[in-house]
């Protein structure tokens, strides 16, 4: 039974799983490596829970539960108490890699270990621990508190005993889940990100604004976002790093980055968590 969820990463994807699962009545461990980390997180949870009471859906008792079931901590030992762990770090393969060793090592034999992971392969990280058949992609949308879809991803070891657990629980998390094959990207980034790039060597080559780009996307095709403002929310570094795995997961060309977004990243132009991406905020 699963009662304590662990969630390594405490940046936006993080905190709204978190967030996710304590207000749906379990109890959550929110890892990061530095205490800023996790306070910035508990800020974000509590000002999206308080705009959940404002509107009503919850109530202000519900928001006061929601948090004390939340424990934040820096270290990753308090996680032999998780009934089941989602990681959510940055999409850096090395990183993952290491936490995944980390959390192998430290969680009960048979916790499911899951990756919050946009494009990276399932069954690549599984290897990197001694529990193969625990080990399942679950990719939350973001603003996770919003979005209802987690892609349930099978890794080449990944066993159906694994895959309905996770997928049960994302049906508790209020969420719905779709099973997507272990292929670069997924189905939901294989899909998005060739978008979001072509927008951007739209702005690139002088096509229209950014501003014209995402109006056409809303105004014609009922997009709620244009391509470049989400690019700018869901960040520019994690764009270039999904469309650098399906380039190399896929070999083929179209899936290369536009230069403009590598040097937007070099610059530090990484969004709305930097205050400046495609647009300023």
């Amino acid at each position: 039974m699963i009662a304590k969820i662990g969630v390594v990463g405490a940046g936006q994807m993080g905190a709204g799983i978190a967030q996710v699962a304590a207000m749906n009545g379990f109890s959550v461990i929110l890892n990061d490596v530095k205490e800023v980390f996790l306070d910035r997180a508990m800020e974000r949870i509590q000002k999206s829970l308080s705009t959940l009471v404002r509107k009503e859906r919850i109530s202000e008792e519900q928001k006061k539960a929601a948090v004390e079931r939340i424990q934040t901590t820096h270290e990753i030992k308090p996680f032999d108490a998780a009934d089941f762990v989602v990681e959510a770090v940055i999409e850096n393969q090395d990183l993952k890699l290491e936490v995944f060793k980390q959390l192998d090592k430290h969680c009960r034999a048979h916790v499911i270990l899951a990756s919050n992971t946009s494009s990276i392969p399932i069954t690549r990280i599984a290897a990197a621990t001694k529990r193969p058949s625990e080990v399942i992609g679950m990719h939350f949308m973001n603003p996770v508190p919003l979005m209802k879809l987690v892609e349930i991803i099978q890794g080449l070891a990944t066993s159906e005993e694994t895959f309905e657990t996770t997928k049960d629980l994302a049906v508790k998390l209020k969420k719905i889940p779709v099973a997507a094959n272990d292929s670069p990207g997924f189905i939901s980034n294989r899909i998005l990100l060739p978008m979001i790039n072509e927008a951007i060597f739209a702005l690139h080559e002088g096509v229209g604004t950014a501003e014209a780009i995402d109006s056409v996307m809303k105004l014609g095709m009922n997009h709620p976002m244009g391509p470049l403002e989400l690019a700018d929310l869901i960040g520019l570094d994690t764009c270039l790093s999904i469309l650098e795995v399906l380039h190399e997961g896929l070999g083929d060309s179209k899936y290369r980055p536009c230069p403009l977004l590598r040097k937007y990243v070099d610059a530090g132009y990484l969004g709305r968590k930097t205050g400046r991406g495609f647009y300023g905020y």
